[in-house]
């Protein structure tokens, strides 16, 4: 199965010097610590599509945005590159004022050019997105209401009553995603199930997902929104990969299950349609990008788009 977008990352997380703050307090004034930029939720990118170059996530020194921290940025030890520290900072500014980095590259939504970055690159930036999401959303606490301190380089938040010093710990929201299949038989080939909310571009299909909801499992999950969703039983679900999915910050588990029934009954309230594809239909589909097609396939930075086009792999090879 190809890679998975926005996982194995390089960086190490070095989690042990979240805690040590005279490292910390090194790290952050050192000459070789890099800063990796978030502005209402788009990163730094330079060479973006249309130019010459390839898409690369674009990192500036901490002496460009050490004064924009002392003034109240969020910003989140990411790890180490190397011998070289690096951080995740939130600017309240596009930085249009600072010339290094308005000549590092533009801010930009990750998922336009998240499956162009080098994969290594392009799990950083997801790192640096979720991270910084998450503590612009936890400001508060959840308990009191009182505001909330970053702590640990950025990875806990602490509530600042004295009353209450209740943590908050970053978030991950685990999200099923899941390629319904049915097997070839006599009246035709193997089919796949894919739906369409309206909210998706034109003629833009994928696979069936949803969040977990507390008290079931990752399986249980899977089969209650294949049926919720489709009034289609599933049986045979088995786990195939995962994805750290940074919009904002879920993690997408991914599984194919099996069919009991070809009969689709729509929610009403999901999906707006769910049909049955053939490999070689889904084969000829056009890309998300692509304007002018019929059928469009996921997007190619998601789990969705691996475990749909491996299938398609699988199933043309038996042709």
């Amino acid at each position: 199965m190809p890679a998975i977008r926005y996982a194995g990352g390089a960086l190490d997380r070095a989690a042990k010097l979240r805690e040590d703050d005279d490292w910390l307090s090194a790290a952050f004034v050192s000459d070789a610590a890099l800063a990796v930029l978030i502005h209402n939720d788009r990163n730094l990118v330079t060479g973006l599509v249309g130019r010459e170059d390839t898409p690369r996530a674009a990192t500036v020194p901490m002496a460009v945005v050490r004064e924009r921290i002392t003034n109240g940025a969020s910003w989140v030890f990411l790890g180490l590159d190397g011998e070289a520290p690096v951080f995740g900072v939130e600017l309240t500014g596009g930085g249009e004022d600072i010339p290094e980095i308005r000549d590092a590259g533009e801010f930009v939504d990750l998922r336009r050019v998240g499956a162009l970055v080098p994969a290594d690159e392009a799990a950083t930036l997801a790192y640096a997105r979720a991270m910084l999401a998450w503590q612009r959303r936890h400001r508060y606490c959840s308990v009191c209401g009182s505001p909330t301190e970053s702590q640990r380089a950025g990875h806990v938040r602490r509530c600042t009553s004295p009353a209450c010093h209740a943590e908050s710990f970053p978030r991950t929201d685990p999200v099923v995603i899941m390629l319904v299949t049915r097997p070839a038989d006599d009246s035709g080939p193997a089919r796949c199930l894919l739906g369409r909310h309206s909210r998706l571009p034109r003629g833009a299909y994928s696979l069936l997902a949803g969040f977990v909801e507390p008290g079931e499992s990752l399986e249980d999950a899977v089969a209650r929104e294949v049926w919720e969703e489709t009034g289609i039983r599933a049986r045979d679900i088995r786990y195939q990969a995962s994805q750290p999915w940074p919009f904002r910050y879920s993690m997408m588990v991914g599984f194919r299950a099996v069919a009991e029934s070809d009969d689709v009954v729509l929610d009403g309230e999901e999906l707006e349609d769910a049909r049955w594809f053939t490999a070689a239909v889904v084969a000829e589909f056009g890309d998300w990008e692509d304007d002018a097609a019929g059928f469009r396939r996921p997007r190619k930075d998601s789990i969705a788009r691996v475990l749909l086009d491996h299938w398609v792999e699988e199933e043309m090879g038996k042709a």
